[in-house]
C-alpha cells in the first residue's frame, strides 16, 4: 500500500485570492491496508478533500472520489483525519486551505 502525495490542488476560505504557498504534508503514517481487502485483492485510489486549519490540523475530510471499496475509503478517511500538515501561507501568514489528496492502495505482485 502506498500513500500517493502527487500534486495537490488547494483552495482557500477566501476564494478571491489563492494562498501564496500551498499546504504541505509532514511525515504522516500511511493508512493501514484492511486485511479483508488484501485477501480479496482490492486495490484502488481514494481521492479525499481535506480542509486544513491555519495551524495545520485537519478540520474536515471527505471522500471526493471513491476507490470503489468502502473499506479502502474508510481506511483513508481514518488515517488522514489524524494527520498534521504544514499550513498554507497567504501574505506571509498561516492560512486555512483545502487540498485534494489521493491515497493509493495497491498490492505488491
Amino acid at each position: 500500500m502506498q500513500s500517493d502525495s502527487a500534486s495537490a490542488s488547494l483552495g482557500s476560505e477566501n476564494n478571491d485570492r489563492p494562498p501564496d504557498l500551498q499546504a504541505a504534508y509532514t511525515h504522516n503514517p500511511k493508512p493501514g491496508y484492511p486485511s479483508a481487502a488484501q485477501r480479496m485483492g482490492h486495490e484502488g485510489t481514494v481521492l479525499l478533500s481535506v480542509s486544513i486549519t491555519k495551524t495545520g490540523d485537519v478540520e474536515q475530510v471527505s471522500v471526493q472520489s471513491s476507490s470503489g471499496y468502502e473499506s479502502l475509503d474508510r481506511a483513508a478517511l481514518t488515517a488522514v483525519s489524524g494527520w498534521k500538515f504544514i499550513p498554507a501561507r497567504r501574505n506571509g501568514l498561516a492560512a486555512a486551505a483545502r487540498v485534494a489528496l489521493p491515497i493509493r492502495f495497491y498490492l505488491q505482485k
